[in-house]
Protein backbone atom coordinates (compact mmCIF):
# COMPACT_ATOMS: atom_id res chain seq x y z
CA UNK A 1 0.00 0.00 0.00
CA UNK A 2 1.19 3.44 -0.44
CA UNK A 3 1.29 5.11 2.34
CA UNK A 4 1.72 8.68 3.66
CA UNK A 5 3.11 9.60 7.39
CA UNK A 6 2.89 13.49 8.38
CA UNK A 7 5.54 14.69 10.33
CA UNK A 8 9.41 13.56 10.76
CA UNK A 9 9.29 13.99 14.59
CA UNK A 10 9.92 10.77 16.20
CA UNK A 11 6.84 9.01 15.74
CA UNK A 12 6.89 9.85 12.24
CA UNK A 13 10.42 8.15 11.66
CA UNK A 14 9.13 5.32 13.61
CA UNK A 15 5.79 4.59 12.11
CA UNK A 16 7.71 4.60 8.61
CA UNK A 17 10.16 2.40 9.70
CA UNK A 18 7.74 -0.23 10.84
CA UNK A 19 5.50 0.28 7.69
CA UNK A 20 8.41 -0.08 5.53
CA UNK A 21 9.39 -3.22 7.12
CA UNK A 22 6.04 -4.88 6.32
CA UNK A 23 6.60 -4.00 2.82
CA UNK A 24 4.41 -0.42 2.29
CA UNK A 25 5.55 2.54 0.46
CA UNK A 26 6.27 5.35 2.70
CA UNK A 27 5.86 9.06 1.83
CA UNK A 28 7.06 11.01 4.77
CA UNK A 29 5.67 15.02 4.71
CA UNK A 30 7.46 17.60 7.04
CA UNK A 31 6.88 21.34 7.31
CA UNK A 32 10.11 22.62 8.74
CA UNK A 33 13.54 21.72 6.81
CA UNK A 34 14.74 19.07 9.32
CA UNK A 35 13.75 15.99 10.67
CA UNK A 36 13.61 15.52 14.43
CA UNK A 37 10.68 17.89 15.37
CA UNK A 38 10.87 18.65 19.19
CA UNK A 39 14.25 16.38 19.31
CA UNK A 40 16.30 18.44 17.09
CA UNK A 41 18.88 20.27 17.40
CA UNK A 42 21.09 22.80 16.02
CA UNK A 43 25.11 22.52 15.26
CA UNK A 44 27.88 25.65 15.20
CA UNK A 45 30.81 25.20 13.07
CA UNK A 46 33.03 24.72 15.17
CA UNK A 47 30.66 22.21 17.03
CA UNK A 48 31.52 18.44 16.86
CA UNK A 49 28.05 17.49 18.50
CA UNK A 50 24.06 19.17 18.05
CA UNK A 51 22.77 20.85 20.87
CA UNK A 52 18.68 20.25 21.03
CA UNK A 53 16.12 22.77 20.73
CA UNK A 54 14.46 22.13 23.96
CA UNK A 55 16.49 19.57 26.12
CA UNK A 56 15.84 15.73 25.65
CA UNK A 57 17.18 12.73 27.52
CA UNK A 58 16.66 9.34 27.25
CA UNK A 59 16.25 7.10 30.49
CA UNK A 60 17.65 3.39 31.25
CA UNK A 61 13.95 2.20 32.00
CA UNK A 62 13.36 3.37 27.90
CA UNK A 63 11.48 -0.10 26.88
CA UNK A 64 10.41 1.43 23.41
CA UNK A 65 13.55 3.74 22.18
CA UNK A 66 16.38 1.36 23.40
CA UNK A 67 14.94 -1.63 21.71
CA UNK A 68 14.75 0.26 18.83
CA UNK A 69 17.92 1.61 18.93
CA UNK A 70 19.30 -1.72 18.94
CA UNK A 71 17.01 -2.74 16.26
CA UNK A 72 18.43 -0.35 13.90
CA UNK A 73 22.06 -1.55 15.05
CA UNK A 74 22.98 1.65 17.04
CA UNK A 75 22.82 0.51 20.46
CA UNK A 76 27.25 1.16 20.41
CA UNK A 77 26.20 4.95 20.27
CA UNK A 78 24.16 5.43 23.21
CA UNK A 79 25.94 6.75 26.24
CA UNK A 80 24.88 7.26 29.76
CA UNK A 81 26.96 9.78 31.54
CA UNK A 82 26.48 10.64 35.57
CA UNK A 83 25.51 14.01 35.30
CA UNK A 84 24.57 15.64 38.93
CA UNK A 85 21.26 16.97 39.55
CA UNK A 86 20.20 18.99 42.76
CA UNK A 87 17.05 21.03 44.34
CA UNK A 88 16.55 24.56 45.62
CA UNK A 89 16.40 24.72 49.16
CA UNK A 90 16.69 27.86 51.28
CA UNK A 91 19.43 30.06 48.72
CA UNK A 92 21.37 26.07 48.43
CA UNK A 93 21.46 23.68 46.36
CA UNK A 94 21.52 19.76 47.16
CA UNK A 95 22.00 17.01 45.50
CA UNK A 96 18.48 14.93 43.94
CA UNK A 97 19.76 12.01 41.62
CA UNK A 98 19.85 9.21 44.06
CA UNK A 99 17.39 7.86 46.66
CA UNK A 100 20.09 8.45 49.45
CA UNK A 101 19.92 12.12 48.60
CA UNK A 102 16.75 12.04 48.51
CA UNK A 103 16.45 11.28 51.93
CA UNK A 104 19.26 13.56 53.11
CA UNK A 105 17.35 16.48 51.40
CA UNK A 106 16.84 18.88 53.97
CA UNK A 107 13.76 20.21 52.87
CA UNK A 108 11.47 17.55 54.06
CA UNK A 109 12.75 17.83 57.41
CA UNK A 110 13.58 15.09 59.66
CA UNK A 111 11.23 12.00 60.83
CA UNK A 112 7.86 11.28 59.55
CA UNK A 113 8.03 13.34 56.51
CA UNK A 114 10.82 11.64 54.96
CA UNK A 115 9.14 8.36 56.01
CA UNK A 116 5.96 9.31 53.97
CA UNK A 117 8.32 10.66 51.14
CA UNK A 118 9.83 7.20 50.65
CA UNK A 119 6.78 5.10 51.57
CA UNK A 120 4.45 7.10 48.57
CA UNK A 121 7.16 6.83 46.14
CA UNK A 122 7.82 2.58 46.90
CA UNK A 123 4.18 2.40 46.61
CA UNK A 124 3.33 3.85 43.73
CA UNK A 125 6.65 2.60 41.83
CA UNK A 126 5.27 -0.74 42.61
CA UNK A 127 1.58 0.12 41.66
CA UNK A 128 0.58 -0.97 38.02
CA UNK A 129 -3.40 -0.09 37.93
CA UNK A 130 -2.89 3.69 37.00
CA UNK A 131 -6.20 4.22 36.15
CA UNK A 132 -7.19 4.11 40.12
CA UNK A 133 -5.23 7.29 40.33
CA UNK A 134 -6.79 9.62 37.92
CA UNK A 135 -9.85 10.31 39.15
CA UNK A 136 -7.55 12.41 41.94
CA UNK A 137 -5.44 15.44 41.65
CA UNK A 138 -2.19 15.46 42.02
CA UNK A 139 -2.29 17.41 44.91
CA UNK A 140 -5.07 16.22 46.90
CA UNK A 141 -3.76 12.81 46.60
CA UNK A 142 -0.19 14.18 47.94
CA UNK A 143 -1.15 16.12 50.65
CA UNK A 144 -3.65 12.91 51.93
CA UNK A 145 -1.19 10.39 51.39
CA UNK A 146 1.97 11.81 51.59
CA UNK A 147 1.18 14.95 53.60
CA UNK A 148 1.40 18.92 53.27
CA UNK A 149 5.07 19.56 53.87
CA UNK A 150 6.04 16.89 51.24
CA UNK A 151 3.32 17.94 48.82
CA UNK A 152 4.42 21.75 49.15
CA UNK A 153 8.27 21.56 49.11
CA UNK A 154 8.52 18.67 46.76
CA UNK A 155 5.79 18.18 44.09
CA UNK A 156 4.24 21.72 43.76
CA UNK A 157 7.02 23.42 42.83
CA UNK A 158 6.86 20.67 39.88
CA UNK A 159 3.41 20.96 39.07
CA UNK A 160 3.56 24.99 39.03
CA UNK A 161 6.58 24.89 36.78
CA UNK A 162 5.37 22.13 34.42
CA UNK A 163 2.08 23.33 34.00
CA UNK A 164 1.69 26.88 35.19
CA UNK A 165 -0.74 28.36 38.29
CA UNK A 166 -3.40 28.16 35.95
CA UNK A 167 -3.56 23.94 35.23
CA UNK A 168 -0.74 23.25 38.55
CA UNK A 169 -3.96 22.50 40.90
CA UNK A 170 -6.13 20.62 38.06
CA UNK A 171 -3.24 17.22 36.89
CA UNK A 172 -3.96 14.12 37.43
CA UNK A 173 -2.42 11.85 39.74
CA UNK A 174 -2.06 9.10 37.16
CA UNK A 175 0.45 11.57 35.46
CA UNK A 176 2.56 11.58 38.55
CA UNK A 177 2.72 7.84 38.90
CA UNK A 178 3.65 7.54 35.09
CA UNK A 179 6.05 9.89 35.75
CA UNK A 180 7.75 8.20 39.22
CA UNK A 181 6.96 5.14 37.29
CA UNK A 182 8.99 5.25 34.22
CA UNK A 183 12.08 7.19 34.88
CA UNK A 184 15.45 6.82 36.08
CA UNK A 185 17.86 9.21 37.43
CA UNK A 186 20.23 8.02 34.76
CA UNK A 187 20.16 9.78 31.52
CA UNK A 188 21.33 9.15 28.35
CA UNK A 189 21.45 10.82 24.53
CA UNK A 190 23.08 9.27 21.35
CA UNK A 191 27.00 10.17 20.04
CA UNK A 192 26.56 13.22 18.28
CA UNK A 193 23.74 14.56 20.17
CA UNK A 194 19.50 14.08 19.38
CA UNK A 195 20.27 15.48 15.73
CA UNK A 196 22.65 12.81 14.67
CA UNK A 197 20.40 10.03 16.01
CA UNK A 198 17.52 11.69 13.87
CA UNK A 199 19.57 12.64 10.56
CA UNK A 200 20.64 8.52 10.76
CA UNK A 201 17.54 7.55 10.86
CA UNK A 202 15.82 9.34 8.34
CA UNK A 203 19.09 8.83 6.16
CA UNK A 204 18.45 4.54 6.74
CA UNK A 205 14.55 5.39 5.84
CA UNK A 206 15.48 7.33 2.64
CA UNK A 207 18.42 4.05 1.68
CA UNK A 208 14.89 1.73 2.12
CA UNK A 209 13.22 3.53 -0.39
CA UNK A 210 11.07 5.66 2.35
CA UNK A 211 10.24 9.72 0.50
CA UNK A 212 10.84 12.08 3.17
CA UNK A 213 9.99 15.28 1.62
CA UNK A 214 11.21 18.78 3.58
CA UNK A 215 9.54 22.09 3.87
CA UNK A 216 5.90 20.34 2.51
CA UNK A 217 3.72 21.46 5.08
CA UNK A 218 0.68 19.75 4.30
CA UNK A 219 -2.79 22.44 3.93
CA UNK A 220 -5.53 19.41 3.88
CA UNK A 221 -5.77 15.69 4.50
CA UNK A 222 -9.14 14.46 2.71
CA UNK A 223 -10.65 11.09 1.33
CA UNK A 224 -12.07 11.21 -1.99
CA UNK A 225 -14.91 9.41 -3.84
CA UNK A 226 -12.66 6.45 -5.28
CA UNK A 227 -11.62 5.79 -0.89
CA UNK A 228 -8.00 7.27 -1.07
CA UNK A 229 -6.29 9.93 0.96
CA UNK A 230 -5.77 12.94 -0.62
CA UNK A 231 -2.65 14.94 0.41
CA UNK A 232 -2.87 18.73 -0.30
CA UNK A 233 0.57 20.36 -0.33
CA UNK A 234 2.18 23.19 -1.79
CA UNK A 235 0.67 22.95 -5.14
CA UNK A 236 0.37 19.01 -5.12
CA UNK A 237 -2.01 16.50 -4.51
CA UNK A 238 -0.98 13.07 -3.64
CA UNK A 239 -3.17 10.46 -3.06
CA UNK A 240 -2.36 7.56 -0.49
CA UNK A 241 -3.81 4.65 0.61
CA UNK A 242 -3.58 5.28 4.30
CA UNK A 243 -2.28 8.33 6.07
CA UNK A 244 -1.10 8.48 9.50
CA UNK A 245 -0.99 12.35 11.28
CA UNK A 246 1.46 12.72 13.96
CA UNK A 247 1.77 16.39 14.39
CA UNK A 248 -0.39 18.46 17.71
CA UNK A 249 -4.37 17.74 17.81
CA UNK A 250 -4.79 21.57 17.16
CA UNK A 251 -2.64 21.01 13.51
CA UNK A 252 -5.10 17.50 13.09
CA UNK A 253 -8.47 19.66 13.01
CA UNK A 254 -7.29 22.17 10.58
CA UNK A 255 -5.60 19.46 8.42
CA UNK A 256 -8.73 16.95 8.59
CA UNK A 257 -12.06 19.46 8.84
CA UNK A 258 -14.14 17.00 7.40
CA UNK A 259 -13.38 15.21 10.36
CA UNK A 260 -16.98 14.52 12.47
CA UNK A 261 -17.84 17.12 14.72
CA UNK A 262 -17.83 14.99 17.93
CA UNK A 263 -14.05 14.21 17.22
CA UNK A 264 -12.69 17.58 15.68
CA UNK A 265 -14.20 18.67 19.39
CA UNK A 266 -12.41 16.24 21.41
CA UNK A 267 -8.92 17.59 19.65
CA UNK A 268 -9.63 20.88 20.25
CA UNK A 269 -10.85 19.97 23.83
CA UNK A 270 -7.22 18.76 24.72
CA UNK A 271 -5.14 21.10 26.88
CA UNK A 272 -1.75 22.14 26.20
CA UNK A 273 0.90 24.39 26.97
CA UNK A 274 4.20 25.37 25.27
CA UNK A 275 8.40 25.58 25.95
CA UNK A 276 10.15 28.59 25.91
CA UNK A 277 14.13 27.69 26.07
CA UNK A 278 16.92 30.28 25.92
CA UNK A 279 20.27 28.54 24.88
CA UNK A 280 23.40 30.43 26.04
CA UNK A 281 26.71 29.13 24.79
CA UNK A 282 29.18 31.14 27.79
CA UNK A 283 33.21 31.62 28.31
CA UNK A 284 33.18 29.92 31.41
CA UNK A 285 31.92 26.99 33.43
CA UNK A 286 28.68 28.87 35.48
CA UNK A 287 28.25 25.78 38.33
CA UNK A 288 31.41 25.56 40.25
CA UNK A 289 30.22 22.54 41.59
CA UNK A 290 29.85 20.99 38.21
CA UNK A 291 25.81 20.81 38.93
CA UNK A 292 23.90 19.89 35.37
CA UNK A 293 20.34 19.92 36.15
CA UNK A 294 18.85 22.57 38.58
CA UNK A 295 15.35 22.26 39.39
CA UNK A 296 14.36 26.08 40.15
CA UNK A 297 11.15 26.59 42.56
CA UNK A 298 9.13 29.82 41.02
CA UNK A 299 8.28 30.72 44.64
CA UNK A 300 11.92 31.31 45.41
CA UNK A 301 12.31 33.68 43.04
CA UNK A 302 12.84 32.13 40.22
CA UNK A 303 11.87 33.21 36.33
CA UNK A 304 12.18 29.85 34.56
CA UNK A 305 11.69 25.87 35.71
CA UNK A 306 15.10 24.63 34.96
CA UNK A 307 18.41 25.08 34.72
CA UNK A 308 20.24 23.12 32.75
CA UNK A 309 24.17 23.34 32.30
CA UNK A 310 24.67 21.08 28.88
CA UNK A 311 28.58 21.11 29.50
CA UNK A 312 28.67 19.11 32.74
CA UNK A 313 26.69 16.41 31.24
CA UNK A 314 29.07 15.99 27.99
CA UNK A 315 32.28 17.21 27.37
CA UNK A 316 32.60 21.04 26.25
CA UNK A 317 35.18 19.98 23.81
CA UNK A 318 32.25 18.56 21.62
CA UNK A 319 30.94 22.11 21.55
CA UNK A 320 34.44 24.08 21.01
CA UNK A 321 35.35 24.28 24.30
CA UNK A 322 32.50 26.77 25.15
CA UNK A 323 29.75 26.35 27.94
CA UNK A 324 26.30 25.29 26.83
CA UNK A 325 23.51 25.96 29.20
CA UNK A 326 19.84 25.68 29.15
CA UNK A 327 17.17 27.90 30.83
CA UNK A 328 13.77 26.30 30.26
CA UNK A 329 9.93 26.84 30.89
CA UNK A 330 6.55 25.67 30.30
CA UNK A 331 3.88 28.32 29.54
CA UNK A 332 0.84 29.03 28.05
CA UNK A 333 1.20 30.60 25.20
CA UNK A 334 0.02 34.02 25.62
CA UNK A 335 2.79 34.43 28.65
CA UNK A 336 5.10 37.27 28.18
CA UNK A 337 7.79 35.11 27.53
CA UNK A 338 6.47 34.18 23.79
CA UNK A 339 6.36 37.65 23.23
CA UNK A 340 9.82 39.00 24.10
CA UNK A 341 12.88 38.99 22.63
CA UNK A 342 15.88 36.91 23.75
CA UNK A 343 17.67 39.92 24.68
CA UNK A 344 15.18 40.48 26.62
CA UNK A 345 14.78 37.38 27.74
CA UNK A 346 18.79 37.14 28.80
CA UNK A 347 18.00 40.36 30.84
CA UNK A 348 14.98 38.97 32.45
CA UNK A 349 17.39 35.36 33.66
CA UNK A 350 20.01 37.26 34.27
CA UNK A 351 19.72 37.72 37.92
CA UNK A 352 19.00 34.44 38.47
CA UNK A 353 22.25 32.91 36.51
CA UNK A 354 24.22 35.09 39.29
CA UNK A 355 22.01 33.59 41.90
CA UNK A 356 24.31 30.58 40.44
CA UNK A 357 27.39 31.97 40.16
CA UNK A 358 27.67 35.90 41.14
CA UNK A 359 30.44 36.05 38.55
CA UNK A 360 28.38 35.70 36.02
CA UNK A 361 28.11 38.96 33.70
CA UNK A 362 26.82 39.83 30.18
CA UNK A 363 30.40 39.61 28.98
CA UNK A 364 30.55 35.99 29.35
CA UNK A 365 27.83 35.17 26.75
CA UNK A 366 28.92 34.45 23.22
CA UNK A 367 25.90 33.62 21.35
CA UNK A 368 22.16 33.06 22.00
CA UNK A 369 19.40 31.27 20.41
CA UNK A 370 15.95 31.24 21.73
CA UNK A 371 13.65 28.26 20.94
CA UNK A 372 9.33 28.27 21.54
CA UNK A 373 6.68 25.79 21.35
CA UNK A 374 3.40 26.47 21.10
CA UNK A 375 3.05 22.49 21.55
CA UNK A 376 5.15 21.01 24.18
CA UNK A 377 2.86 19.56 27.28
CA UNK A 378 0.12 18.22 27.32
CA UNK A 379 -2.23 18.78 30.47
CA UNK A 380 -4.30 15.60 32.10
CA UNK A 381 -7.18 16.72 33.63
CA UNK A 382 -9.39 14.29 36.20
CA UNK A 383 -10.40 10.97 34.40
CA UNK A 384 -8.44 12.07 31.28
CA UNK A 385 -8.44 8.75 29.70
CA UNK A 386 -12.12 9.76 28.81
CA UNK A 387 -10.68 12.38 26.98
CA UNK A 388 -7.86 10.55 24.81
CA UNK A 389 -9.03 10.53 21.00
CA UNK A 390 -8.67 7.45 18.87
CA UNK A 391 -5.69 6.64 16.59
CA UNK A 392 -8.48 5.45 13.86
CA UNK A 393 -10.13 8.67 13.29
CA UNK A 394 -13.94 8.19 11.67
CA UNK A 395 -12.24 8.85 8.45
CA UNK A 396 -11.63 5.21 6.84
CA UNK A 397 -7.99 5.03 6.30
CA UNK A 398 -6.84 8.10 8.40
CA UNK A 399 -5.15 8.11 11.67
CA UNK A 400 -3.56 10.61 14.27
CA UNK A 401 -1.06 9.59 17.11
CA UNK A 402 0.40 12.51 18.92
CA UNK A 403 2.14 12.94 22.48
CA UNK A 404 -1.14 14.05 23.91
CA UNK A 405 -2.32 10.12 23.31
CA UNK A 406 0.16 8.37 25.44
CA UNK A 407 -1.63 8.95 27.89
CA UNK A 408 -0.92 8.41 31.11
CA UNK A 409 2.74 8.48 30.26
CA UNK A 410 4.39 11.75 29.93
CA UNK A 411 5.49 13.31 26.64
CA UNK A 412 8.88 11.75 25.26
CA UNK A 413 10.92 10.46 22.47
CA UNK A 414 10.43 6.66 23.71
CA UNK A 415 6.65 7.29 24.01
CA UNK A 416 6.77 8.79 20.93
CA UNK A 417 8.13 5.37 19.63
CA UNK A 418 5.38 3.17 21.44
CA UNK A 419 2.77 4.82 20.06
CA UNK A 420 4.12 5.06 16.39
CA UNK A 421 4.74 1.24 16.85
CA UNK A 422 0.89 1.00 18.11
CA UNK A 423 -0.36 3.19 14.76
CA UNK A 424 1.66 0.88 12.80
CA UNK A 425 -0.01 -2.22 13.69
CA UNK A 426 -3.22 -0.97 13.69
CA UNK A 427 -2.59 0.36 10.22
CA UNK A 428 -1.16 -3.13 9.20
CA UNK A 429 -3.97 -4.97 10.21
CA UNK A 430 -6.41 -2.70 8.95
CA UNK A 431 -4.91 -3.16 5.50
CA UNK A 432 -4.36 -7.18 5.73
Amino acid sequence: MKIAVIGAGIAGLTAAHELQKNGHQVTIFEGSDHVGGLASGFKQPNWDWSVEHFYHHWFQSDKYMLPLIDELGWSDKVIFPLPKTVMYYKEKFYPFDSILSALLYPGLGWGINKIRFGLVGLYLRLSNNWKQFEKYTVEAWMRKYAGDKVFEEMWEPMLVGKFGERYAKQVNMAWMWARLKARTTRLGTFEGGFQAFCDLFAADLTKRGVSIHLNRPVALIERTADHQIAIHSQDAVDLFDQCLVTTSPKLMSKMAPSLPEQYLAGLLNLKSIGAVVLILSIKHQLSKEGYYWYNLPKKAGFPFLALVEHTNFLPKEHFGGETILYCGDYLETDHEYFKLTKEELLERFLPSLQRINPDFSLDWVNHSWLNRAAYAQPVPLLNHSKNIPDIRTPIKGLYFASMSQVYPWDRGTNFAVEIAQRAAAMMQSDSA
